[in-house]
């Protein structure tokens, strides 16, 4: 009775059969067929692979919230060169609660304004890169995914020649401040600290004809270094024959959580407007000659993270893309055919009825 029960479950399984089958006998094979089947093949391979890299890649979802750390501090890293000797020069950080950062970090070299052969490449190539980030935002995912990888670094080259004229004042380090807005400065004389408020000692400093703003910044960011990520001001370079030149950069300052599936920070990311004019008392252009980094932070933190296709995901679209072809190239073979048999019966038919007619 068991081996009965068996056999008729086989039998019943064999017997349930979603799909028609068509015998033999009704099956007629030709060249158009065996043509049609190859291409389906091939279109098949070609589609699979293609769907496989798109499998393998990733891409960058951007989400935005609300920041609400505002107790921890916001470091600065700066690499700045200016066209006058240290002496004449000072620079430090005054935020719009009243605070003074001027930082012992910050180093003072006297270097020669000129920069090397290597440096001048580098800049032609980040100045492309700029370009091109300006035109298509996605290429800074791909500076993401590639440098966080460890296929991308972006060390700023440092001068491979020495010059006997040290006419430019290199200014870099890194300065930790509040979360607030504020103005990172350089202008004419060291700063002071006094009673009533901040000042610049620059009353020794009587020869204005030699003072020249122009400047190159070699790197500017706010928050942790991320490798690859190019900043907004990364190679600018003014130069100008004025001598009371006022440079004005106003940063918006961005904080950003990257996550990718190699690495989790915090870093900062910056959007950056730039104005620049000829201080003149007399033509009633009022200010203070130098270069004035203005920067405040972004309530809205954005939100980085790198995704992948699902391996679900990608095997139903795999299943879509055999099923869409089969079902696709199928319909086609039988209109097609079905439009040849039209147009050869037709044909057939003006042929009998000519062969019908016999002349007198």
């Amino acid at each position: 009775m068991n081996k009965l029960r068996r056999r008729s479950t086989i039998n019943l399984v064999k017997e349930l059969d979603a799909f028609p089958k068509v015998p033999e006998s009704y099956v007629e094979k030709s060249a158009f067929g065996g043509t049609v089947s190859l291409i389906v093949f091939i279109l098949m391979a070609l589609l699979t692979i293609s769907e496989f890299f798109v499998y393998q890649d990733s891409w960058m979802k951007y989400e935005y919230e609300v920041d609400t750390d505002f107790t921890s501090k916001l470091k600065i890293k700066i690499d700045i060169t200016i066209a006058m000797k240290c002496s004449r020069v000072g620079a430090d950080v005054l935020d719009i609660a009243g605070a003074v950062v001027a930082s012992k970090e910050l180093k003072y070299d006297d270097v020669s304004f000129e920069p090397s052969p290597k440096k001048k490449m580098w800049y032609q190539i980040l100045h492309q890169i700029q370009n091109r980030l300006r035109e298509d935002h996605s290429l800074q995912d791909v500076l993401f995914k590639s440098a966080l990888k460890g296929y991308f670094s972006d060390p700023v080259p440092q001068n491979d020649t020495t010059s006997n004229s040290q006419n430019a004042c290199r200014i870099h380090g890194k300065i930790y401040v509040s979360k607030v807005a504020g103005n990172f400065h350089i202008i004419l004389g060291k700063p002071i600290d006094t009673i009533r408020g901040h000042a610049h000692f620059a009353s020794l400093i009587k020869n204005e004809a030699a003072l020249n703003f122009s400047h190159r910044i070699d790197n500017l960011s706010f928050g942790n270094d991320v490798p690859g990520h190019i900043n907004p001001l990364d190679g600018t370079e003014k130069i100008t024959l004025e001598q009371n030149m006022l440079f004005q950069y106003f940063i918006t300052v961005v904080p950003t959580k990257l996550h990718t599936s190699d690495v989790s920070l915090n870093m900062h990311q910056f959007s950056v407007t730039e104005q620049e004019r000829v201080v003149s008392n007399e033509k009633g252009s009022h200010g203070i000659s130098g270069i004035f980094i203005k920067y405040k932070l972004s309530p809205l933190m954005v939100r980085v993270t790198e995704e992948h296709m699902p391996f679900s995901v990608f095997l139903v679209r795999l299943c879509g893309i055999i099923g869409g072809i089969f079902s696709t190239s199928g319909l086609l073979h039988r209109l097609i055919g079905y439009f040849i048999d039209i147009v050869c019966c037709n044909f057939r038919h003006v042929a009998d009825q000519s062969q019908e007619v016999v002349p007198d």
